[in-house]
């Protein structure tokens, strides 16, 4: 017994001691700017252009170390992509600029309105999010809805939906009229929607509805488009969601906006017909020890590290970048999730991240008053440095398979267990029906076990594995679909 104990934090110790293989650069902000990041995108040169919270795009030169202005007075951007050294399109919060420096000599002088046809209220919580663009060039972007936090302003952009509470309502003292709205709702359109623009002519098509906080939207290298959405009001934990045209995802505020829409108001729907509405997200981030607010998905590249055609996922409540390894059961996007970098010299509040042409990753960090951090960060892969973690974890018909990175000498005890969550208007949910899970592993090889269960597998279950060997032990999947 007390050899095991000694082996156990042997390893444990091995673990916390061993080199990483990612090294964090902080990067120096201007002093006297804002140094919140709402958007990051990298140049083929190497040169990053960045836009921040207050307003302003900003070009930086790794060779140099240095900044330049190329656009000031946006109205809290929260994305951009790079088309050139003088063009980028930025997710402003009333529209998609594109933003272009015609004379080429640095600064900004053309601003282009590509898609501003959606409604604001006035309300704090109406971000938008995006953009990024398909295979074909169009754009995609995400939209906030509001937050019963406050109220709306006497002037909007857009048609006004009265469903469960009239206009005028929203003039009254809100303390005592907001339970009436819900804790968020959608009252221009598309709030709580993603929203395809054609970049030919810049004609939208609400493309998925459903969304609370969508603060990250991403594709991965099969031309699927995936949305984080924050806990909350009908969301029992954060969650990654498969994006498909016409399906809602589950937050009923944004259905009035849908076509053919029967007017019920959506605290009215009773939540079985929302259940049978709704597709369920394809990775469950477990609150409070794997994520609190998922950010920007993004496709790891070849070149950094092992993990070549996965993706990776900001995360704002601690320093910590998650790693996401997606599989399709039954035609289903389901997967698990691992950090992939915590601390590290990682800042907290990691909202947008980018890679650059040496396959480099820059992370962009934010906090707005909420839990966050600040400034910009580079990330580089030492190949010579070995990776201990999970390579990949993947569902089979009776339990699960396991990839490790490199053999594993002794892989401890592992422990596994199971929990699923409640679909419900409250505020998130408590861990329901937790329970160990019973298993026999398998060797396959040498990186390779299988883990049979001693049970049937359960749909629309979240299982959190402790592999104590690794450098990031927890590791979760959600059941979606089973293997026929």
């Amino acid at each position: 017994m007390i050899e095991r104990l000694f082996l156990c934090f042997l390893l444990a110790a091995s673990s916390a001691l061993a080199e990483s293989a990612y090294k964090v650069q902080n990067i120096e902000i201007e002093k006297g700017l804002d140094p919140q990041v709402g958007g990051i995108d990298v140049l083929p040169d190497g040169r990053v252009f960045v836009c921040f919270h207050r307003g302003d795009v900003r070009l930086y030169d790794p060779k140099e170390d240095s900044w330049s202005i190329f656009a000031k007075g946006l109205h809290e951007p929260l994305g951009i992509v790079a088309e050139s050294p003088s063009s980028v399109v930025v997710m402003q919060r009333p529209e998609l600029t594109r933003i272009i420096d015609t004379d080429e000599d640095g600064i900004a002088d053309r601003f282009e309105v590509i898609y501003d046809d959606f409604g604001m209220t006035g309300n704090y919580h109406e971000f938008a999010f995006g953009p990024v663009r398909d295979a074909n060039g169009d754009w995609f972007i995400a939209l906030n809805v509001a937050s019963n936090g406050a109220s709306i302003r006497p002037e909007i952009r857009g048609e006004f939906q009265q469903v469960g509470m009239p206009r005028e309502d929203f003039a009254l003292e809100w303390s005592k009229v907001k339970g009436k709205a819900g804790r968020m709702y959608s009252r221009a359109p598309y709030r709580g929607w993603v929203m395809k623009i054609d970049h030919k002519t810049g004609e939208a098509t609400p493309w998925a509805s459903g969304f609370r906080s969508p603060n990250g939207i991403g594709f991965d290298g099969e031309g699927n488009l995936y949305a984080s959405d924050n806990q909350g009001d009908w969301l029992g934990t954060s969650k990654l969601h498969h994006v498909g045209k016409g399906k809602f995802h589950g937050h009923p505020a944004s259905l009035p906006w849908t076509e053919g829409y029967d007017g019920r108001p959506p605290l009215e729907i009773p939540v079985e017909d929302l259940e049978a509405m709704r597709t369920p997200a394809a990775i469950w981030f477990t609150q409070g020890s794997m994520s609190n607010s998922p950010t920007q998905p993004i496709l790891i590249p070849e070149g950094f590290g092992p993990f070549a055609g996965q993706m990776l996922i900001g995360e704002m409540n601690r320093s910590r970048i998650l790693r996401l390894m997606m599989q399709e059961v039954n035609g289903v996007m389901q997967g698990a999730c691992v950090p992939f970098l915590d601390g590290e010299g990682l800042p907290r509040g990691v909202n947008r991240l980018a890679f650059g042409p040496d396959q480099s990753l820059w992370t962009g960090h934010t906090h707005l008053s909420w839990a966050g951090g600040e400034g910009m960060t580079r990330i580089r892969y030492d190949e010579n440095i070995a990776v201990n973690e999970i390579q990949d974890l993947s569902l089979t018909q009776d339990g699960f398979q396991v990839t490790f990175t490199k053999p594993q000498e002794d892989l401890g005890e592992i422990k596994l267990s199971a929990y699923t969550f409640l679909y419900q208007s409250k505020y998130g949910s408590p861990k329901i029906d937790e329970a160990k899970v019973k298993f026999e592993i398998k060797s396959i090889s040498d990186t390779e076990i299988a883990m049979v269960l001693a049970e049937p597998l359960k749909k629309d279950f979240c299982y959190e594995f402790h592999f104590p060997s690794v450098g990031n032990p927890m590791v979760c999947y959600t059941v979606r679909e089973i293997p026929d």
